[in-house]
């Protein structure tokens, strides 16, 4: 007992603590230690990287409603949305679009880029878009979808649309004028003038169906919807029913041209007719 009271606690911490470190010695020394060699993955699925505006709610969420069953792999990286949405706004924004897709998996391949804004691709122009993400990922094909509609009304063969949007006024016009510099006729045009990226993906879906089933057509071929962060996609089918024509959404057409790019564009149904053509 009087040579425990001499034994300060300090060293008999430290008397412990050596105890315990032999004992991990001893299973160390015990221990059988296997290198095994990995296997990797020989072929990959088709990967689609999607840009997405930090304020949109709906985009992630219609292509994973999509493509959910497909052997795809889908990745998502965000870009800084500046508001209210202005052209000087949606071209300050696209400054970032380099940065953005390089980290989609940074050195690796994807195989097509999408980028998730209509108005910010018209304002920007499709091919300083396409120059940016090709410096970040030069092998990768692009869609965005602007581009995308352009190319689902000729397949369609389309001449003249209805336009709904849910911007300002002169974003509104901006939509407009590029339909019909690329020689559509659009026959009406009806829109929201929503300032705010973020407030459009708080419009109600009974709302949009409410008011685009008794949208004026007035002879239109077909019906186009602007805008990623509308809730659209999921009531298409239903608005073809009511309307007789066919119904295009920003990202109907978006998805439907993703898919286009990668060949997996088969067995997608309930989300218009756009999809039927295949």
């Amino acid at each position: 007992k009087s040579h425990l009271n001499r034994f300060s606690t300090s060293k008999l911490s430290y008397f412990i603590i050596c105890l315990i470190n032999l004992e991990y010695l001893h299973i160390g020394f015990s221990m059988k230690l296997n290198k095994i060699e990995p296997q990797f993955i020989k072929n990959s699925n088709p990967r689609i990287g999607l840009i997405a505006l930090a304020t949109d709610f709906m985009i992630e969420k219609d292509f994973i409603n999509v493509i959910k069953d497909k052997e795809i792999d889908f990745f998502v990286n965000r870009i800084e949305c500046y508001n209210p949405l202005t052209k000087e706004n949606l071209i300050k924004m696209s400054e970032k679009v380099t940065e953005v897709t390089n980290n989609i998996l940074p050195n690796e391949d994807i195989d097509c880029i999408v980028y998730g804004c209509t108005s910010g691709t018209i304002a920007a122009g499709f091919e300083s878009i396409e120059k940016k993400v090709k410096a970040a990922k030069p092998n990768a094909k692009l869609t965005t979808p602007s581009s995308a509609t352009l190319k689902a009304l000729k397949r369609l063969s389309i001449k003249k649309i209805a336009i709904f949007t849910p911007y300002s006024k002169i974003l509104n016009d901006d939509v407009v004028n590029f339909f019909t510099s690329n020689g559509f006729e659009v026959t009406s045009n009806s829109y929201l003038d929503i300032k705010a990226d973020y407030d459009i993906g708080k419009v109600e879906q009974e709302f949009l169906y409410n008011s685009l089933s008794q949208i004026e057509l007035n002879e239109a071929d077909a019906l186009f919807v602007s805008c990623t962060a509308l809730s659209v996609l999921n009531i298409i089918d239903k608005l073809e029913k009511k309307l007789n024509i066919p119904v295009l959404s920003s990202n109907q057409a978006l998805i439907w041209d993703s898919l286009e790019s990668i060949g997996k564009n088969k067995a997608v149904l309930g989300f218009g007719k756009l999809f039927n053509i295949n």
